[in-house]
């Protein structure tokens, strides 16, 4: 402002002079170019004047723009520091933890009945066959631990069971790089269960089947870009119920692409002792599994077909072979307001051992959304173990099924 006001009075200056000089008398033309020639001078030298104090009063501009912003700078800095400093560590901890559940309960008329007599685990009963509580916590963005406890309640045995299913430690590296140490989901159970949608009302075939686990302890690498997928992991082979040392580790493992969006080709295999060859008994066999699924899931429409064949997979420390075999076809179809879901499996659990042995079961059902992370579904479940000589066991199931996420 200072250096403006100069300015000014610098130009009125000089025109008054030069009006003063142009209004004079005139004595001579010499005196006159003279006259003339100094007043060039002067207002050249004003001009100058000008000229720098207008650039000086740019620079004084800038100046204070760049002193604000640096202050602007130090007060952020100061107000984040605050922030930080007002905030106790238990607060830090919570920002960083994700606590959540699952629970699977049904209310349900079971009919049991085996070569024509009713078993004691008929009848009507509300039984909580799941209850995982996870803790979730980040400790940076590539670090972090998940506890996931399992409670279940049957009606038919009157016991309560709380259990460790997952502790793990993760390192997140890259979508195609995931370290797990500890009990964490295993290659190909937990896979199917995302794809089939309907784990609350009933196992997926090798699950239902006891060909499988969902968790066990050891190491785990796997990745998923969206396009393509796998798992791989090294365990001790007892499911996460049984965290014990064996003579070797087994391997289950899992590669997968999703051409387009919505759909999957899968396959997948499992070899190990099982957690059963140990010093005083050795195992026999090696257990083997070769798995695969192709599977739907876009617009409501759920689609999917499930193989295996498995063998020893009962006969690790028996002295005689056998082999095993089955597959599961689903499909469910949601109207928003409900959905349709239906299911077929067809299981041969002994080849070897008893051929004729066949395990068929089938479900039916509708499910409603009744609020966010709460499904009920209303179905009927019907399954028959049978063989040609001495095994004929009918089991059918009606009633309510619920899931409860939060």
């Amino acid at each position: 402002m200072r250096n403006k006001m100069l300015a000014i009075a610098i130009a009125a200056g000089l025109a008054a002079t030069s009006f003063s000089a142009f209004a004079a008398p005139q004595s001579s033309s010499s005196n006159n170019a003279e006259e003339i020639a100094q007043l060039k001078a002067q207002l050249a030298a004003l001009q100058a004047k000008v000229d720098q104090l207008q650039q000086d009063s740019q620079q004084d501009a800038q100046q204070t723009v760049a002193t604000q912003q640096t202050l602007q700078q130090i007060q952020q800095q100061q107000q984040a520091q605050a922030q930080a400093a007002s905030t106790s560590p238990a607060d830090q901890w919570f920002s960083n933890t994700r606590i959540s559940g699952t629970s699977f309960i049904d209310f349900t008329n079971l009919d049991q009945k085996k070569n024509g007599s009713k078993t004691d685990a008929s009848g009507t009963g509300l039984d909580v066959k799941r209850f995982y509580l996870s803790v979730d916590h980040k400790f940076n963005d590539i670090w972090s631990a998940n506890l996931t406890t399992d409670f279940n309640y049957v009606s038919n045995d009157g016991e309560t069971q709380l259990f460790v299913k997952k502790a793990y430690l993760q390192g997140t590296f890259s979508p195609l790089a995931t370290l797990r140490a500890g009990s964490a989901n295993l290659a190909w159970i937990p896979f199917v269960e995302d794809w089939y949608g309907y784990r609350f009302v009933e196992n997926t075939l090798i699950d239902r089947a006891k060909f499988g686990t969902s968790a066990d302890w050891g190491l785990h690498l796997l990745g998923d870009n969206g396009v393509f997928n796998y798992q791989a992991s090294l365990i001790n082979g007892g499911g996460y119920k049984n965290p014990s040392r064996t003579n070797s580790v087994d391997f289950e493992g899992r590669v997968g692409v999703q051409p387009v969006k919505g759909l999957v080709f899968a396959v997948g295999g499992y070899s190990g002792d099982l957690g059963k060859d140990t010093a005083s008994t050795p195992a026999l066999h090696t257990a083997h599994r070769y798995d695969a699924v192709a599977a739907y899931n876009a617009n409501g429409l759920r689609l999917g077909a499930e193989w295996f064949k498995a063998s020893n997979w009962n006969n690790v420390n028996s002295v005689p072979t056998d082999s095993a075999d089955g597959w599961s076809l689903w499909g469910s179809y949601d109207f928003t307001a409900a959905s349709f879901f239906a299911r077929y499996d067809r299981v041969k659990p002994s080849q070897d051992l008893d051929p004729s042995l066949k395990d068929t079961y089938y479900n039916l059902g509708v499910a409603f959304p009744i609020t966010k992370g709460v499904r009920v579904a209303v179905a009927w479940k019907n399954e028959r173990l049978k063989d040609d000589t001495s095994t004929d066991v009918k089991t059918s199931e009606i009633g309510a099924w619920g899931e409860v996420k939060f």
